[in-house]
């Protein structure tokens, strides 16, 4: 009898609870959506108690949660409940726009701080920092456009370093077939990723110069400083809302949006920007106090690429995970820093 099947349900619990982060990103490479990751990890987690009886020891308990896991996410993306579909980004007027980010309406960030619990305690052979280039929001939107199990295949080849027999295995696939869906999932990377994107390489938090221009990011957008933002983009800078599939393309088209939002006499209010780090990229929580109100209000999270000197794309999302993260979705004047 193997330990799993031997051990109670504390037990299993406690074997489990030392893969929970790391199964949580698999699920988030898998479906974009860090609350649907974790509904993932839950139902990962009661898969294999109840099937405890199948382990029988000949792949890791790790590998083996991965690849109830896998399967459970590629059952939660087979669903017609939960089917979805790649929305055609638009810009301001409702003409076709051009952005991957904004066209997977689900994409959602995942906060840094939560991704460095993922390498398992006393770091297993196979564990792998979570590095930049397979966590970025890029990659992440690029890969939602393939095939489930396509997908499947490229995260458990390229990102968990399976062998192809080990990922045939587990999605009961043959090896050639492994190779030719992997083959497709990687041509379909080189032709949608950002040009740039090898240039950010294996960075596991965002670097100093790029913490140091988010920080201008962030007084600038506390002043409402419009000269000083336009100075930050790029001529042909990109803001993209995946929840609404809005693309605004370009420096003048992002500084029309933020105007009027910032600025005169519809300016929203008083902005206050905590900066944070998700996705290994630089990225700032925007609150606003409204005239009247006493308090500051979560309105978004902004997450910037840097190519360079300057910010080439922000990725705007709702604020709906700061509490994962100990951020309150409200703010008094007590809460912000004296100064």
């Amino acid at each position: 009898m193997t330990p799993i099947m031997a051990s109670g349900e504390q037990e299993f619990a406690d074997l489990a609870r030392a893969h929970r982060h790391e199964l949580r990103v698999h699920c988030y490479r898998m479906l974009g959506s860090y609350t649907d990751a974790e509904d993932m990890v839950q139902e990962t987690l009661l898969r294999a108690w109840r099937g405890r009886g199948s382990y029988e020891g000949r792949s890791t308990f790790r590998a083996w949660l991965y690849k109830i896991a896998t399967n459970a996410c590629l059952d939660f993306l087979a669903s017609p409940a939960r089917k979805r579909e790649i929305a055609m980004a638009v810009d301001s007027a409702g003409g076709p726009g051009e952005s991957v980010l904004a066209e997977v309406t689900w994409l959602q960030p995942y906060p840094d701080e939560l991704l460095d619990l993922a390498a398992p305690a006393g770091g297993e052979p196979d564990a792998v920092t979570i590095a930049r280039e397979t966590i970025e929001l890029a990659f992440l939107a690029v890969i939602q456009h393939l095939p489930p199990r396509q997908r499947a295949v490229l995260v458990l080849r390229d990102v968990a370093g399976w062998s192809a027999q080990e990922t045939a295995d587990a999605l009961e696939m043959s090896v050639a077939s492994i190779k030719s869906s992997l083959q497709r999932a990687r041509a379909t990377l080189r032709e949608q990723m950002p040009h740039r994107r090898a240039d950010w390489g294996a960075a596991t938090a965002p670097s100093e110069a790029e913490r140091a221009l988010l920080q201008r990011y962030i007084d600038a957008s506390r002043r409402a400083d419009m000269s000083a933002l336009a100075v930050l983009l790029r001529e042909d800078a990109r803001q993209a809302m995946p929840p609404a599939h809005l693309v605004f393309a370009g420096r003048a088209a992002i500084l029309d949006m933020w105007r009027p939002v910032l600025t005169g006499e519809q300016a929203w209010g008083e902005w206050h920007t905590v900066p944070l780090a998700v996705n290994r990229q630089p990225a700032a929580a925007n609150y606003v106090r409204r005239p009247g109100e006493s308090r500051y209000t979560a309105v978004n999270i902004d997450v910037l690429r840097i190519e360079g000197d300057l910010i080439a794309e922000i990725t705007t999302f709702g604020p709906e995970i700061l509490p994962a993260i100990g951020l309150s979705l409200t703010l008094s004047p007590g809460d912000l820093p004296a100064g």
